[in-house]
């Protein structure tokens, strides 16, 4: 047997912390990413370093937090907060499993709960320096790649305390990338709502929140809500809540200032409390869904010792709120059920419009109860053999690893779906093909979704029918052609999820393909291009005379190809809903009507380029 015998201790090999996390990074930042996406790795640095100096905040030390982003992307952060203790620097930037937050007595509720955050970014840089400032003492520590270089040490300063830490994401790890301001400035206005008046200032420009939670919601409300949101707070609870007019349920929600995008146990629970409250209030059994159709509300809870399901932290999964305490589910339940009742006893003109709102909403359940359970047969019939998805493996409700790469691609004709089914992953990615046009489902009633059988496929596809909660994938892609029909098919769809699912839309999952318009390539290299600027670029640097090819449709890219564009280099247009983006205007401006004017703003707006959706959305 000519294999090894002996297996001893020289066979195992152990990673250095700073190897092991340039290794795996996805393991502690989630995906690496270029910029182009809110949760690329490149925000998650921002986020960690962040972190650190909200929990400063959050006990009580510093107001304000500065962060810069210089043009060569060195990224600053510099809190007024105590400044790490001098002695430690060096530990808290580079040693694993050391950090205050262990400590339950130094930081009760904190969200940089492991202390692995700085140690992460600055593994992930190329340039990494932290400072603290302490009453006139200073001590400066400069990492490259998570490698120590200088340690200088000062005294008679005359700064104010606190720590700065500045970092420059490794391209050697990141690939090319860029931040873009909106994705930084969002964030940043996340942590202001959550700790009202703790100003972040932003290359010197300044956000700060009086009112917490509600200033968060009246920003996002696309609409006139039915009723004044209600604000409530209570110790280590606080959250808003009104109706709007549209379908689907809206939650914001919040962990010890982490933004979980995914929901968890808080979000379930204040569903539960915010149904079961008002069905108690009135002394009516409403149905559920009656009660929490058109919600749109926000909550933040702190928690000590949270478990979160991975260390993007976008998902809550504790059940506890402390060692004795209650379960994080009582706890927002029992809070509700106080507060929010005792709010309804004292405004009999808000309860009076809820009320109504709620029969309204079964009048209309009931009126489609008979259509909707045919409709579920023959999705449950189809859904053995449906014909219109090609599923993939993974989905976002699994336990797996890859569970958030899960997208599915809603694809018009044949040859376009052919061309993305054979080059797709099929552990990740589903297409799901539409046959010709979609409805037009503007001004219809929630009716037409069971009625259509497309819509009826769609939504039984992506588990949406209920509520977000077991949403099938995590991205759902339009991929569409860049032309006049394929533009149509994609503001059809905008108007299906911006009708009937909104909330698919305000929690980030609707994207648009970008597919390339040009191929450019000599005998040496074939480039890709998404708009004339970069055809031009490539047409510069291939030399004289290349091949350019022009792609009209997505049929015309073979399966090879299509790899390219759906895989490492894809590139996504988020969908997105803001408080400058009135729905119902939208809608109608899009789909109602007026055919000649929308007619001409979509060809006078189909340039070229493939940034167009800008313009829609």
């Amino acid at each position: 047997m000519g294999m090894v015998a002996d297996y001893g201790d020289e066979h195992i090999r152990t990673l250095d912390w700073k190897e092991h996390i340039r290794r795996r990074p996805g393991m502690y930042i989630g995906k690496l990413g270029d910029g182009t996406s809110a949760d690329d790795g490149i925000y998650i640095l921002i986020k960690e370093v962040l972190d650190n100096s909200v929990d400063e905040y959050m006990m009580g030390f510093g107001k304000s937090i500065d962060i810069t982003i210089a043009d060569d992307k060195t990224v600053t952060v510099r809190d007024y907060g105590r400044g790490v203790p001098l002695g430690k620097l060096v530990d808290v930037a580079s040693k694993m499993n050391t950090g205050a937050k262990y400590d339950s007595k130094a930081f009760k509720k904190s969200v940089g709960l492991n202390g692995v955050g700085i140690k992460a970014v600055n593994a992930l840089s190329d340039a990494f320096l932290i400072r603290s400032v302490r009453d006139g003492e200073a001590r400066s520590v400069r990492f490259e790649k998570g490698n120590e270089i200088a340690d200088v040490s000062e005294s008679g300063v005359g700064e104010k305390n606190g720590t700065m830490v500045s970092f420059h994401a490794d391209e050697s790890v990141f690939g090319s990338y860029d931040f873009h301001m909106e994705y930084v400035e969002s964030m940043v206005r996340n942590y202001t709502y959550l700790n009202a008046g703790l100003t972040i200032r932003v290359n010197g420009q300044a956000f700060v929140s009086k009112n917490g939670l509600l200033d968060l919601l009246q920003e996002n409300l696309g609409e006139e809500p039915l009723y004044p949101p209600v604000h409530l707070s209570g110790e280590d609870i606080e959250v808003v809540i009104t109706h709007g007019h549209g379908y689907g349920e809206t939650y914001y929600s919040f962990v010890n200032g982490q933004h979980t995008t995914q929901g968890g146990t808080h979000q379930t629970a204040f569903r539960e409390g915010i149904a079961k409250t008002i069905k108690e209030f009135y002394k009516k059994d409403y149905d559920a869904a009656d009660v929490r159709t058109s919600v749109i509300a926000a909550i933040s809870v702190k928690v000590e010792e949270p478990m979160f399901e991975s260390q993007t932290k976008t998902k809550l999964g504790s059940k506890e709120m402390g060692p004795n305490g209650p379960t994080v589910r009582n706890f927002i339940v029992d809070f509700l059920k106080t507060e929010l009742d005792n709010f309804l006893h004292k405004h009999p003109e808000t309860a009076d419009i809820l009320q109504k709102k709620i029969q309204e909403n079964e009048k209309e359940r009931k009126a489609i109860s008979g259509i909707q359970k045919k409709a579920r047969e023959m999705a449950k019939k189809v859904s053995l053999n449906n014909k219109k998805l090609r599923d993939c493996r993974i989905h976002l409700t699994d336990k797996n690893d890859r569970a958030e790469e899960s997208m599915i691609f809603i694809t018009e004709g044949n040859s376009a779906s052919g061309s993305i089914t054979k080059s797709r992953d099929v552990n990740t990615q589903a297409v799901f093909s539409l046959r010709g046009k979609p409805l037009n489902c503007f001004g219809l009633t929630k009716k037409i979704v069971y009625e259509n059988e497309e819509f009826n496929l769609l939504q039984a596809a992506l588990n949406i029918e209920e509520d977000m909660d077991n949403l099938r994938y995590n991205k759902i892609v339009v991929a569409t052609d860049a032309d006049v029909d394929g533009m149509h098919i994609r503001l059809l769809l905008m108007t299906f999820f911006l009708q009937f699912f909104p909330e698919v839309i305000r929690s980030g999952h609707l994207y648009i393909l970008q597919t390339p318009l040009f191929r450019v390539r000599n005998r040496r290299e074939t480039r890709y291009c998404y708009s004339e600027e970069e055809r031009q670029r490539a047409v510069d640097q291939l030399g004289p005379n290349p091949e350019i090819t022009r792609f009209k449709g997505l049929g015309e890219i073979s399966a090879d190809e299509f790899k390219e564009f759906i895989g490492e280099n894809m590139r996504l247009d988020k969908v997105r809903l803001t408080k400058e983006d009135p729905v119902a205007d939208l809608l109608e401006f899009y789909m109602g009507k007026n055919s000649m004017e929308r007619q001409g703003f979509i060809i006078g707006n189909l340039r070229i380029e493939a940034d167009y959706v800008d313009n829609l959305i």
